[in-house]
């Protein structure tokens, strides 16, 4: 473009000018607003030649001007060292011919009410400054019928849509036929509801209406006002007077999507309530309606871009409409501007400031170069120095501190039972789960209408005992309300009713149909767990490239770039759990610092993956190698001796020394469990002492319990443990374990005694008990884990195998990656959240497959001894893969994919830091690593000073943001002192000190992990990690929550292929045991016929993704249909279970046939999982 203006000469100092309110009380000559002729020519640098200056003008309505938003942008944009701002008063604007107008290098203006368009129009001809935004497409902007034009120029999708034009001059756009449930405009029929738009941008009235069936009427819409948005009105008629657009009516689930973009690379998204929904706006505690970032897909993100591009607003906002699986753009608003966001705020003003320095610097001779971002491609060091791209991560966390999870069953014949089991759909599989609110509700229902018969009369034929249906009764009313996250109901179709273990229960068995009722409430995500996931989140960015050390959490760096740009390919999965659920958004929120509720987070980024057991698994279906191990468990704990050495040959194989341990503090397993059973006892009658207590009966607990909600779970324990014949019931060991970890951690002020002994003995004995489920033997560990995570080991080996292949859906295109040093790359991460057993599975797999030979590999032995010293794989446990390419080797080498494995055992329990196993740190490195390769795009070394710098400042000091330059001190930079630590400007969701604890420091003979994360932790005065359980060693400010373990390495050296080639081993070896035992179990499966593969999962994107040719062989067509299935069950967020689709047998020869094909490698162009 030609040169700008040129000013005069310019002081060194960057300057905002901008009219404060005491200016209003002025004359004209003193309105704040400096111009170059007033700007001082002085030089504080003697007689060296004065720095230029490039002066930013801001031409708009002082309401706009002056807006929080545009103040805080405008002061981080000062920030730049060449960069003045000056702001436009609007009396000058208004008033002033534009001859007179301040001059400008660079000129933001926008059109509002009131704005004198065509005056900033000839100034911009006059002056030829570089314009951010576009002034003659703000013309079009204004026009609804132009902005639809545009858009459907450059192919964006818009919702079906008509103009009617009531315009004289052309009467053939003026064609209206309006029926009872539809109207017909210009030969297009819309059916109600519709929509209808005013075709002036500026006109609010946006009306909506309902068809007859619905209740007729409209839905009137309006620029808000007060809390409302909209109203509803009974007329159902069409506006008769106006040109406007009619449009289909999109459903949005009630929520609409805000855009702002910042630049075509850049865009942030918001969900906010739908105006459409009942009118009344969202507002929070300030006032302002709430909204909800969200994560745009790849196809949303090249829409902002064509939106950008296509109206020439490098800021601008549009609205999209995300309905029956696309997204639509239904308005675009032109300058827009996000409100009450630090990120975005710091981002815009970074990128606007790029923007203008490269655009001019280069004209006015200003040294300045576009600062390269550290992060912009994810490389890292390796162990042996080389640089390589990090290209994958994939992560199995087990979910956070929960409450204990009770469990009540009962057997039920009542017709209404039946009804409810028939009515949802239970005869199709014999087994229904009931976790909706109307579903519960119906429950609810029966059980009080039963209670209110057998109180009428008492000789009535319910069967149902009166104490179980109270329980029900009680459970359902729990909390006022209803939620499928803490609270759910199972029914299981018995034929021949539930089997007898009793000769006196035999007797009185009926031979009639009955279902099993299992109601499971508690093990509800507690605050220290949300805390706890929603820190490792924040954590967990420092694994990512540009997000360690002192970078750690600054808004633009390591992963929030990745994920504001196309280049992070993130899916998040979790099990129907609720606590794994809101572990998830929890950690999603910290991980990509997001704002607001979990609710929002959680229906927009979590993937429910109940399919085929990927993350769930039905306890009812045990293999029958588990059902073995479990009574062979139950054997010998119910010995009267102390454990022999054949006992500890017999359960202790693997000479675990945790498990080894732990049988040596219980001996005599008998006793030991008479010990915990007095123990329960006393704890019982304390707090029946306590109830009693009027100074203590109202006594709130921990997560709002009382102390009569305690007494019940411990009254239930108490009676479940010890048997009527005075053995042992050894499975409610974990539950008493659960309680007490609980009310140790949660709920010690009630100072309750014997409790630390109690969780002592309880401990012990679930830490034989728990890993030992899982199998004893090698053999039965392996095929207990083939029988849980069968499907999850398949889908990581294709998140690995799809990771370097050719996937065009989540990549930049190359004509739209300006800006962008590497848009052919991008780093996928899979998060999985799932429950203990899943991580027991993966782990067992890990150690005991064949991945590694111990004797062969020492740093596989140290690895193998740190895992048998841990006993407990508590909340948060992690078990972390990270796949890097190094893009110097050769494709088809074995050493262009390096993978490295990473573990963590979660949460700290009490008493821990004294036993607690050492790792050897996080990514061990040789001492090489201070080598850097010279072709590499990003020489770490550089970032050394800095570090050197903050080892002697104030130990909690936090990085500033680049575009704060140390030679401008500013009310932006410095937010005071407080508590003895300086404080700088940062996102509201800034990454504490905490996040050093997501990884060891803890290294082998001397050499330093890579980045060297150990001077990062030196900045730091408290660490996150500590043993103790009080609020000074937890989470920062967060009392009563436990630290967690830091991650360390098991191996940081394998190649893909050696990992590939262990997944497919283990992938057959699964598949031919589980086959197995399907054929075992055929009878179970319902019979479903095999077209049944092709239909319902297959029909969705996933199949029309894996381009199959039809030259493909049958056994390669096999491979793919059972990856696209999976796929597509998988990503599917509200999927039936794949047994709904797939029968076992023909899923379990699949598989089978898969993994003994030469072709195990997912082709090209298949569905992203």
């Amino acid at each position: 473009m030609p040169a700008p203006h040129r000013p005069g000469s310019r002081r060194a100092t960057p300057t905002f000018f901008i009219g404060s309110e005491e200016d209003e009380h002025t004359g004209p000559g003193d309105s704040g607003m400096r111009t170059d002729a007033e700007l001082p020519e002085d030089n504080d640098e003697g007689d060296s030649p004065p720095e230029r200056q490039i002066v930013v003008g801001i031409c708009s309505m002082m309401k706009k001007s002056k807006s929080k938003p545009m103040t805080q942008i405008l002061e981080r944009l000062c920030k730049f060292e060449y960069i003045t701002v000056v702001i436009f008063p609007e009396e000058v604007i208004l008033s002033e011919p534009v001859e007179q107008w301040p001059l400008c290098d660079c000129l933001i203006s926008f059109h509002s009410k009131g704005f004198p368009l065509d005056k900033a129009v000839s100034y911009a001809k006059l002056r030829n400054p570089l314009l951010i935004n576009d002034l003659n497409m703000q013309y079009f902007i204004q026009d609804r019928r132009e902005v639809y034009r545009i858009l459907r120029e450059e192919g964006i999708d818009l919702p079906r849509y008509a103009v009617l034009n009531r315009d004289p001059d052309r009467p053939e756009e003026c064609n209206l036929v309006e029926g009872e449930d539809h109207v017909e405009v210009n030969g297009e029929v819309f059916q109600k509801p519709f929509v209808e738009k005013p075709v002036c941008a500026e006109d609010h009235n946006v009306y909506i209406y309902y068809p007859t069936s619905a209740g007729g009427g409209s839905q009137r819409l309006f620029r808000k006002i007060g809390s409302r948005s909209s109203v509803y009105s009974p007329e159902s008629s069409v506006r008769k007077t106006g040109s406007y657009i009619y449009e289909e009516f999109m459903p949005t689930d009630g929520t609409d999507v805000k855009v702002y973009t910042v630049s075509p690379d850049y865009a942030h998204a918001e969900a906010r309530k739908s105006p459409a929904l009942d009118g009344k706006v969202e507002r929070d505690s300030e006032g302002k309606e709430v909204r909800y970032p969200v994560m745009l897909t790849a196809m949303e993100k090249l829409v902002a871009r064509k939106v950008c591009l296509a109206f020439k607003q490098t800021v601008c906002g549009f609205d999209l409409l995300r309905a029956n699986g696309h997204s639509f753009v239904c308005d675009v608003n032109g300058f827009s501007f996000v409100k009450n966001s630090m990120k975005y705020y710091d981002d815009c003003a970074k990128i606007l400031g790029n923007i203008v320095m490269r655009e001019l610097a280069p004209q006015f001779h200003i040294p300045w170069s576009i600062p390269t971002e550290a992060e912009d491609i994810p490389i890292v060091p390796t162990t042996s120095g080389t640089m390589m791209e990090l290209r994958c991560v994939i992560a199995v966390i087990r979910h956070g501190d929960r409450t204990p999870k009770q469990k009540m069953k009962m057997e039920v014949r009542n017709p209404m039972f039946f009804d409810l089991f028939e009515k949802y759909g239970g005869y199709k599989t014999g087994k229904l789960k009931l976790k909706k609110p109307k579903q519960l509700q119906e429950l609810l229902d029966i059980a009080r209408q039963l209670l209110a018969d057998l109180g009428q009369h008492n000789d009535c034929e319910i069967e149902e005992k009166k104490s179980k249906l109270e329980q029900l009764r009680t459970v359902l009313e729990m909390y006022g309300h209803f939620s499928g996250i803490n609270r759910k109901v199972q029914l299981t179709y018995l034929p021949h009713g539930q089997p007898k273990t009793s000769s006196e229960e035999e007797d009185c068995r009926k031979e009639d149909p009955s279902l099993l009722l299992v109601l499971k409430w508690g093990g509800e995500l507690t605050p220290a767990g949300r805390v706890q996931a929603e820190e490792l989140g924040r954590a967990f960015r420092c694994m990512y490239p540009g997000g360690q050390g002192d970078y750690a959490g600054f808004p633009g760096c390591g992963l929030l770039r990745l994920h504001s740009t196309y280049r992070h390919d993130l899916k998040i999965y979790a099990s129907d759990e609720g606590r794994v659920q809101m572990t998830a958004a929890a950690f999603a929120k910290g991980l990509l610092a997001l704002e607001g509720e979990l609710t929002p987070i959680l229906v927009q980024m979590v993937k429910s993956a109940n399919m085929n057991g990927l993350l769930d698994s039905d306890s009812d279906s045990l293999t029958g190698c588990q059902r073995r191990v479990k009574a062979r468990l139950h054997e010998i704990m119910q010995q009267d001796k102390d454990f022999s050495e054949d006992d500890f040959n017999w359960l202790a194989p693997t000479s675990s020394p945790s498990l080894v341990n732990s049988m040596k503090v219980v001996g005599n397993p008998v006793k030991t469990c008479d010990k915990v059973y007095a123990l329960i006892q006393s704890l019982t009658s304390q707090i029946r002492r306590r109830l009693e207590d009027p100074k203590s009966a109202d006594l709130q607990l921990y997560h709002s319990e009382t102390l009569e909600l305690m007494l019940q779970r411990w009254s239930k324990l108490e009676r479940d443990f010890r048997t009527k014949s005075g053995r042992y019931e050894i499975s409610k060991i974990p539950d008493i374990y659960d309680c007490v970890k609980y009310d140790v951690q949660h709920n010690s002020s009630l100072g309750l005694e014997d409790m630390q002994e109690l969780f002592c003995l309880s401990r012990a004995l679930a830490d034989i008990i728990i890993p030992q489920e899982y199998g004893i033997h090698k053999d039965e560990k392996l095929d207990i884990a083939y029988a849980y995570c069968l499907p999850l080991v398949k889908k990581i080996q294709l998140d690995l195998q799809r990771t370097h292949e050719d996937e065009s859906v989540n990549k930049l295109h190359p004509l739209y990656s300006r800006g962008v040093m590497s848009p052919g790359r991008h780093v996928r991460t899979r998060l999985y959240f799932t429950s203990e057993s899943h991580v027991h599975s993966l782990l067992s797999i890990f150690r005991y497959g064949g991945l590694l030979d111990e004797e062969k590999d020492q740093q596989w032995k140290r690895a193998m001894d740190y895992l048998s010293a841990v006993s407990e794989l508590n909340y948060m446990t992690q078990i972390v893969i990270m796949l890097y390419e190094d893009n110097n080797k050769d494709p088809f080498s074995e050493e262009r994919f390096h993978v490295e494995l990473h573990f963590s055992p979660g949460v700290k329990g009490c008493e821990d830091e004294e036993n607690a196993p050492m790792g050897f740190g996080f990514r061990p490195a040789s001492a090489e690593v201070g080598k850097t390769d010279p072709g590499s795009l990003e020489d770490l070394s550089r970032d050394e000073p800095d570090r050197a710098m903050l080892l002697s400042e104030p130990a909690a000091v936090r990085r500033r943001s680049p575009l704060i330059r140390n030679r401008k001190a500013g009310s932006v930079e410095v937010l005071g002192r407080g508590r003895g630590r300086l404080g700088y400007l940062m996102t509201p969701s800034t990454v504490r000190p905490q996040c050093t604890g997501i990884f060891s420091t803890t290294v082998l003979g001397g050499s330093s992990s890579a980045p060297d994360l150990r001077d990062y932790a030196c900045t730091h005065c408290k660490k996150l990690f500590s043993g103790n359980q009080g609020h000074e060693d937890g989470f920062e400010g967060c009392s009563m929550v436990p630290s967690i373990y830091p991650l360390e390495t098991l191996h940081n050296s394998l190649s893909l292929k050696q990992m590939d080639e262990f997944l497919t081993a283990v992938c057959k070896s699964g598949g031919y045991s589980h086959s197995k035992a399907s054929k075992g179990n055929a009878s179970k499966h319902i019979s479903i016929p095999p077209t049944a593969i092709i239909t319902k999962p297959l029909c969705k994107e996933g199949l029309s993704e894996l381009n199959v040719k039809t030259s493909a062989d049958m056994l390669t067509c096999c491979h793919l249909i059972l990856l696209a299935a999976l796929s597509t069950m998988l990503d599917s967020q509200s999927q039936p279970a794949a047994d709904a689709y797939v029968p076992q047998e023909v899923l379990s020869s699949l598989v089978s046939l898969c993994c003994e094909s030469d072709s195990c490698t997912a082709g090209p162009g298949q569905a992203n999982p």
